[in-house]
């Protein structure tokens, strides 16, 4: 009956500090063993591995043509006036990359707590481990093309007596383009 009492005390004891957890098993404050052959075995095993592997690739490619026509005045007695229109690019590109690899080291262990054992052959055992693994990989791939052509008519004053005025429109592209990309782990 006592030898039974001596085991259940130790079995609830055990059962006690792996309820409390590693932190208050490794950094016990206090073992205490009675008798012969009953030792404390305490194992207590951390293992944290984390990967990160990030590809980020932005490609913007641009083409644009932009032109005018002719504009003439041509053959005539009086001739009026003739005007060309104005030609322009415009190409504007922001990008922003934000890649955050962040981790916590845990696994530490601190903290209090008691252990003892009651009579021979009462031995305590706890084993504790812990596993933490993280793999990260992350391929961003942005792609913005633009390709663009503008033109304007000729305008053209030609075999009139009296000539009036004669104008080309104007020719312009405008290529804006926006990326923002944010990755946290």
């Amino acid at each position: 009956m006592i030898k039974l009492l001596r085991n259940t005390a130790a079995v609830v004891s055990a059962l006690s500090i792996a309820g409390a957890g590693i932190a208050g098993v490794a950094g016990a404050s206090s073992v205490t063993t009675q008798g012969p052959d009953s030792p404390i075995r305490i194992h207590a095993h951390n293992y944290q591995a984390w990967d990160n592997d990030n590809h980020v690739r932005l490609t913007t490619t641009n083409h644009q043509e932009s032109s005018t026509g002719n504009a003439k005045v041509k053959g005539n007695t009086t001739g009026g006036s003739a005007a060309s229109g104005s030609a322009a690019n415009s190409s504007a590109m922001t990008a922003s990359v934000s890649v955050k690899n962040t981790s916590t080291v845990g696994g530490s262990s601190s903290g209090t707590g008691s252990l003892s054992t009651a009579g021979p052959d009462s031995a305590i055992h706890v084993r504790s481990s812990n596993y933490t693994r993280v793999n990260n990989d992350n391929d961003i791939h942005v792609y913005s093309g633009s390709t663009q052509n503008a033109y304007s008519g000729n305008a053209s004053v030609s075999h009139n007596t009296t000539g009036g005025s004669a104008t080309s429109g104007n020719a312009s592209n405008t290529n804006t383009a926006s990326t923002t990309i944010s990755v946290t782990n």
